[in-house]
């Protein structure tokens, strides 16, 4: 079985439905903040019941694949606690790919176009050794714009051995960022709008905003030239720098890791705690505009 690429298309996954290989996963969870700043949240557990691409299976990333007892929501689970649940719902099988939706877009409409759930359950699949795994450009909302076809049947995968080792270089810590603050060496990519970076960042952090590297009316990714822009204005793509990236709760930070991957940056790690983390903490340091 060949490697997937990172990022695949609408038609590419079309062709693929049929394939017993398939892994098809709809990680829709839905993030919405309300008036007094704590933000609501909730499984798309039901959305993918009322319709999703024919054969995906529901990854829940809100109940079972983040840390229940975590100090804040999507802290990554243990590793026993995500292999049994991706062995349930059968992925990690040798010579299987998986491929990863959410429906974000589609049922709320939300102006921002980046497929960040899938990409944050993409990451964790990584992070614990199973690579071969892609992301759908546009998610769901292409699709239902193409006239795709749609299904309510919940379909299930065979149970799975999940394979590969955890990779802990994807990943830091509150302690190995502040340590990045004063090396010149790492890059700090702060992954939220740009109002939200003047109002409160990690120290010496950059900004570049997880929104920004798609077309609002098509759904698709810009440009390689566009995206490459992007992350070079920041200095991202040095291929002898690390990159850090980071959000608010570690969601959008994996969409940044996952397109600085696709254009060619292996060394990027995703900061978990993001400033859910740093800000509970009030010896951390803050800047703002």
């Amino acid at each position: 079985m060949n490697k997937v690429p990172l990022i695949v298309t609408t038609d590419w996954l079309q062709e693929k439905l049929e394939d017993p290989n398939l892994r098809l996963l709809d990680a829709t969870t839905y993030l919405k903040n309300t008036d007094n700043g704590a933000p609501e949240l909730w499984s798309g557990k039901e959305t993918y019941e009322e319709g999703h691409i024919p054969g995906a299976v529901f990854a829940d990333l809100l109940n079972d694949l983040s840390d229940p007892d975590g100090a804040f929501r999507f802290t990554i689970p243990s590793r026993e606690r995500f292999v049994k649940k991706m062995e349930e719902i059968g992925v990690g099988e040798e010579g299987t790919y998986v491929v990863i939706y959410d429906q974000g877009y589609a049922t709320v409409g939300s102006p921002i176009i980046a497929s960040d759930w899938a990409s944050r359950l993409a990451w964790q699949l990584r992070y614990e050794g199973f690579d071969n795994v892609a992301v759908l450009e546009g998610g769901f909302a292409k699709w239902l714009d193409e006239g795709r076809p749609v299904s309510a049947e919940v379909k299930s995968y065979p149970k799975a051995t999940f394979t590969g080792k955890r990779q802990p270089e994807m990943i830091v810590t509150k302690e190995d960022v502040q340590k990045a603050i004063e090396d010149d060496n790492v890059i700090i990519i702060n992954s939220l709008s740009e109002e939200d970076f003047k109002n409160g960042r990690i120290p010496g952090s950059c900004n570049v905003p997880f929104g920004n590297h798609a077309d609002e009316k098509t759904k698709e990714l810009h440009d390689k030239a566009t995206l490459k822009e992007n992350f070079e204005k920041v200095g991202a793509l040095d291929p002898d720098k690390k990159v850090i990236t980071y959000c608010g709760g570690g969601i959008a930070a994996t969409w940044n890791a996952l397109l600085l991957n696709k254009l060619g940056q292996k060394n990027v790690a995703v900061y978990d705690g993001s400033m859910a983390e740093w800000t509970s903490e009030k010896v951390l340091p803050l800047e703002t505009d």
